[in-house]
């Protein structure tokens, strides 16, 4: 059965209380799809903010789904359950051609970042289309090669603010990629864990010197999947820091929330 997210329960706090991985606060969700160019129906979700403006869009690339990556990958997952309503930012998430998630499964196959092409420029045309500002691609692993390949060309560099990229592999991207973004002048800001499996934050330094505006922020402690809630916490800080005027604040985000909840299972 797909989910809905309507689904979730929202009640009232007598006072404000811990946000935790499963705190689910309140958003404007709802269940999309949409078709790329050459005929795949991708499956997402849009949350949006309840009420107010819209500070940032989201458009998040997730990791490997040969290795277990989509959509709820844990990090997008609270990002969407958290950002609207302590940002105002909203958040896609979408399952690349051929992954699967309780929202279902992208119609396709896995095709190692050479169709994903056409997810990354269907799920900007659908934000563009439903007019959310100040767009960003948020790349995660896999996400990241997706975001480094096809974000600073046409037709997606137009349409984008810039990026934010999580545990960055360069398995894919070449430096002819990396050439593309730093031509193109776009912000991008690459979050390296210490102890990640495949780039750590010296060498994230020298490959990345191809994109001079390029921010590199190495992360104590953290591994490739960011587990650990302080781990995603600060990577949520970091990213509402790029893409909003408002930032997270000298303290970060909110780690309580006083307004009625939700728990997701």
């Amino acid at each position: 059965m797909t989910f809905d997210p309507a689904t979730f329960v929202f009640s009232p706090q007598d006072a404000a209380s811990a946000i935790r991985a499963a705190t689910v606060l309140p958003a404007r969700r709802e269940n999309v799809e949409f078709t790329t160019e050459d005929g795949k129906v991708l499956l997402g979700e849009l949350a949006l903010p309840e009420s107010g403006e819209i500070t940032a869009t989201l458009i998040t690339l997730h990791p490997l789904p040969t290795h277990g990556g989509f959509m709820d990958s844990h990090v997008y997952r609270k990002a969407s359950y958290r950002l609207p309503a302590l940002a105002g930012v909203a958040v896609l998430r979408f399952n690349t051609r051929g992954t699967h998630s309780p929202r279902g499964t992208s119609q396709g196959q896995f095709e190692e970042g050479i169709g994903e092409r056409y997810d990354v420029e269907a799920a900007v045309r659908f934000a563009v289309e439903r007019g959310l500002p100040n767009r960003w691609l948020v790349g995660w692993s896999f996400g990241t090669e997706l975001a480094l390949m096809y974000g600073a060309v046409e037709p997606v560099a137009s349409q984008i603010e810039g990026a934010v990229l999580l545990s960055p592999p360069l398995h894919r991207a070449t430096d002819v990629h990396l050439k593309e973004w730093g031509a193109s002048g776009k912000p991008l800001t690459v979050l390296v864990p210490e102890h990640d499996d495949y780039l750590q934050p010296v060498e994230a330094e020298e490959r990345f010197s191809l994109v001079p505006q390029a921010r590199i922020l190495g992360v104590d402690g953290a591994k490739h999947l960011w587990v650990g809630e302080k781990y995603a916490a600060r990577v949520l800080d970091e990213i509402v820091d790029d893409v909003t005027a408002a930032g997270a604040g000298p303290e970060g985000l909110p780690r309580e929330w006083a307004g009625a909840v939700a728990t997701a299972h």
